[in-house]
């Protein structure tokens, strides 16, 4: 039988919250700064009001994850804060929060019954026909006195509540005592204390905080072992400092190393993935462990920890912070072989297993097996290499293949990590199907490759980019777009010469505020391995390389102002404000806009898809809803020239040439709006 709390409880109904990942599952994101909205459908039978308010707290470091307490239960010292909420469509509430701090936050909502303001919305219209009966005015007296206790802690508002009383005791008549509820300072008054016996209340929900390099990073891939001075030298972290400020010069946030490891001799492979490399080839650093160490150790060509240290050192200066690859897996020379074999996947004859991906296959390595008998010594050394390397300034991790890992030990794993190290940022390399993309974003990765280097048309690159960035996807999959990896080299680049890598970038760097691009895509090295193939030749995946950038096809200054075009403009570092528009050339010309949640920063993106050829369209920008009036002329600069244009209304022509220009990065003011500056190098060839 119900009991009447539980009765009054469901009287009220707390629907499809948002956020709300596979019933809370899993937590939303954000990065620290943001304001977080929630809303759900809140309602109840009948005509009475109902109030509700959005509940928070920040969840200390080391705080268990599991509910170790219930923040109804009595005697509890957990402090919540709380918004109220507001109905703004059809039952629809919305009410928001500020985060400031990385880390952890859980969120729930409470609804009650406004039963004050019901009376007070009903006297309000009996005082408007002039009828006001004294059962009415008693109804509202007694809701009054029912509050009073709950007024004691603050002397002044009771005061307030105590002459309310008197007077409405004192009217002449029933209807200017119900006069006297309707004074602006008591509604005020009475819903500072409502209520909340019989709330109804949602479960808790969990949000994700991250720092901002989260959502807002250009990532510049390099092999330090390719940065040397001359051909063919081998580099070291020193030749890598040298890098630093060409890669700083462009704008990059983050540098990326792939493995730093030492590197197995067994099976090692030789350029373009042969099987019969020279005792010179260094194999692929994918291949982890040797003599030297494992996961813990570094490659002893590249230097020592003191220069990794001065590495990451002088990338901070330089406001770059440094990402690593966390590839669990091991060559046979690692030293987990030897002291753990149960930890791999062994034979009927005893051999291990090396990892294939038919028709691929690299004997060079072993993949783990994360469900062994012994998995939580497994779990827990693993653990152990993140910590080892966050110790030691680094706080990035691009993780490779993850979806070939336990998605249950990336929950674990970054959860523990989280505990101590909620500046921790981990970027899932997955290129698999989309169930088990999304899965390994819900489990905690703060960020996500994705299939924008197989999205060339207008229709998939619109369709594909409005998924990640409109539905629910937005809330836990932040997007991190490269048109080139080391294993990647697209047939649109391998054709479409210097015009393709350029308007590719400029889609890949405005789309989402994270994108990144593999050393030398600035130079629009594009030679495959083989006619078909999707793969580099002479890739630094398998041997040393040298980079000459005074190459003429080298375009870093399109790189450079695109960074500073990024840093400047506040709409092109959120996610999910991306809206595209309308074109009438329906194939060859892409616009897209990004606008800050105030309008004080408008962008409006316009890309020619086609690398041969110039084309031109009238588009279509829906200038109301830049709170621009229809005969209200407006200013759009072009950010990539300078150039400014004078337009007016919804339609307007655009032409661009791709061996002159492949894009428009439009900034949209109203006349008279202050004007940004905007400084560009001189002679610059964008």
């Amino acid at each position: 039988m119900l009991t009447q709390k539980s009765q009054e409880n469901q009287q009220i109904l707390i629907e499809k919250i948002s956020p709300e990942l596979d019933g809370g599952r899993y937590p939303a994101k954000r990065v620290a700064g943001d304001c977080f909205e929630v809303q759900a459908d809140i309602f109840r039978d009948g005509h009475d009001l109902i109030s509700a308010a959005l509940k928070y707290r920040f969840i200390e470091p080391r705080a268990p994850l599991e509910h170790e307490t219930s923040s109804f239960a009595p005697g509890t010292n957990v402090v919540w804060h709380e918004v109220s909420m507001t109905k703004f469509d059809n039952d629809r509430w919305t009410g928001e929060f500020s985060v400031s701090q990385i880390g952890r936050y859980r969120y729930y909502i409470e609804a009650w019954n406004d039963r004050f303001g019901t009376w007070e919305h009903d006297m309000q219209k009996r005082v408007q026909a002039g009828v006001v009966a004294a059962s009415d005015v008693l109804e509202g007296v007694a809701l009054v006195k029912t509050a009073l206790p709950r007024f004691l802690t603050v002397k002044t508002d009771y005061d307030r509540m105590m002459k309310l009383l008197a007077d409405v005791a004192a009217a002449y008549d029933s209807l200017a005592a119900g006069t006297l509820f309707l004074a602006t300072d008591i509604p005020e008054i009475m819903n500072r204390y409502p209520d909340r016996s019989k709330a109804a209340t949602s479960p808790e929900l969990e949000l994700l905080v991250e720092p901002e390099r989260a959502r807002f990073a250009a990532w510049y891939e390099f092999f330090p072992r390719s940065q040397a001075d001359a051909p063919g030298l081998s580099g070291t972290f020193q030749d890598a400092i040298k890098q630093i400020p060409r890669v700083a010069q462009m704008g990059f946030d983050v540098i990326y190393l792939p493995p730093i490891h030492p590197i197995g001799r067994s099976n090692r492979k030789g350029p373009n993935n042969t099987l019969d490399p020279k005792p010179t080839d260094p194999g692929s650093p994918w291949a982890i462990g040797n003599e030297n160490g494992g996961h813990k150790a570094i490659e002893p060509s590249l230097g020592t920890f003191a220069d990794l240290a001065q590495f990451v050192q002088a990338a901070s200066e330089h406001n770059i912070t440094i990402a690593m690859d966390f590839a669990i897996q091991c060559s046979p020379d690692h030293p987990y072989v030897k002291e753990h074999p149960e930890w791999f996947f062994v034979r009927p004859d005893g051999t291990i297993k090396y990892a294939e991906n038919p028709p691929k296959k690299y004997q060079d390595i072993y993949p783990i097996n994360f469900y062994c008998d012994n998995r939580e010594a497994l779990w827990n050394e693993l653990k152990s290499i993140v910590e080892f390397w966050l110790e030691r300034g680094i706080t990035i991790f691009r993780v490779d293949n993850p979806h070939t890992k336990s998605i249950p030990f990336w929950e674990w794993l970054f959860a523990e990590v989280r505990l101590d190290h909620p500046e921790a940022i981990f970027l899932a390399e997955a290129f698999t199907r989309p169930k088990v993309m999304r899965a390994l974003a819900k489990s905690g990765f703060s960020q996500s490759y994705t299939y924008f280097t197989w999205r060339n048309t207008k229709a998939e690159i619109t369709e594909y980019l409005t998924e990640l960035t409109q539905t629910e996807m937005k809330e836990y999959y932040r997007g991190n777009l490269w048109p080139n990896t080391p294993d990647i080299l697209h047939e649109f680049l391998q054709i479409g010469g210097l015009p393709a890598f350029k308007l590719r970038y400029v889609l890949a760097a405005t789309l989402s505020p994270c994108y990144g691009v593999y050393s030398g895509y600035e130079l629009c090295i594009n030679t495959p391995v083989r006619p078909g193939a999707e793969e580099y030749l002479n890739s630094d995946k398998y041997q040393i390389n040298y980079y000459d950038w005074s190459q003429p096809q080298n375009f870093s200054d399109l790189i450079t102002r695109v960074n500073q075009i990024r840093h400047d403009n506040r709409a092109l570092q959120l996610y999910d404000n991306l809206i595209f528009y309308r074109a009438d050339n329906n194939e060859n010309i892409i616009v897209y806009g990004k606008t800050t949640p105030e309008l004080d920063n408008i962008i409006l993106v316009v890309v020619n898809l086609n690398p041969y050829s110039a084309q031109d369209t009238w588009i279509a920008v829906p200038y109301w809803d830049w709170k621009i009036k229809p005969d209200e002329p407006y200013t759009v600069t072009d950010l990539l020239t300078g150039e400014t244009y004078t337009w007016q209304g919804e339609y307007n022509y655009v032409r661009l040439d791709p061996q002159q220009r492949p894009a428009h990065i439009f900034q949209v003011k109203r006349i008279g709006q202050d004007e940004q500056t905007i400084e560009l190098e001189s002679g610059a060839n964008v």
